[in-house]
């Protein structure tokens, strides 16, 4: 059953000229007729793929090639310039850890928030606040403020929360290593739970080759926002591999 599918996906981001432009700078450069429209940047060019339930997706390239953004566009975050997203179920991105919390806002409060972002219901996150508390080692800090909580902390929850709720789709951007080696033991177990689910569909963004070719069933390379190819993770990796060395 097909979990995943781009149709001819692009998106244009703005410049950082764009962004440090002020209201003031603006309103003076138009009324000395100086004001020009920044050039906005083509970032994911016509991406097109599918994947099926249970399908376990590596994505290769270079820093700033796009793989991060990809991964955005695939959860909702960004919406795509041009080109469809489709999508079949639950997400629960680990992408930036704990960046959706709402800071002034309850430990509880946030796991609660958060879930029923990804698609969940209240009751059955307050079903799952203990057990995300307990993996998190976060009990004492329950009622506290997520301001209160360390970066390590925050990253602790947010992994908890995505893991602990069995979704449909995973997506993972660099995130195999989270706290210290204790925590970061436990992750892994849970991720290898997860990857060895035959119905949970998982997206990877990671520069640990290795494991991409040995946990993948398949890899996408990608350079400046193009798909350069798509196939077995083996051969991906050393196609990507020969155009940089």
């Amino acid at each position: 059953m097909e979990s995943v599918r781009l149709e001819n996906v692009s998106l244009f981001r703005r410049t950082k000229e764009e962004f440090s432009y002020t209201l003031k700078q603006t309103l003076f450069s138009i009324i000395e007729g100086k004001y020009k429209h920044p050039v906005k940047r083509k970032v994911l060019h016509e991406i097109s793929f599918k994947l099926n339930e249970g399908d376990k997706l590596g994505i290769i390239g270079a820093n700033g090639s796009g793989k991060s953004t990809l991964l955005k566009v695939i959860t909702g975050i960004l919406n795509p310039s041009s080109g469809t997203v489709r999508t079949r179920g639950s997400i629960a991105p680990l992408i930036e850890l704990g960046a959706g919390f709402n800071p002034d806002l309850s430990v509880i409060d946030n796991i609660l928030m958060y879930g029923v972002f990804l698609g969940f219901s209240r009751k059955y996150m307050r079903d799952k606040t203990e057990d995300i508390l307990e993996f998190a080692e976060l009990n004492d800090y329950k009622h506290a403020p997520v301001k209160s909580l360390s970066s390590g902390m925050a990253a602790r929850l947010g992994f908890a929360i995505a893991t602990d709720v069995h979704p449909d789709i995973l997506i993972l951007d660099e995130v195999l290593s989270v706290g210290d080696a204790s925590f970061q033991e436990k992750s892994k177990k849970r991720i290898d739970l997860l990857w060895n689910s035959t119905n949970i569909t998982i997206l990877l963004v990671s520069h640990d080759l290795d494991f991409i070719r040995d946990s993948c069933t398949q890899a996408i390379w990608l350079d400046r926002g193009k798909i350069i190819g798509i196939g077995k993770p083996n051969q991906m990796i050393k196609n990507y591999l020969d155009s940089v060395s």
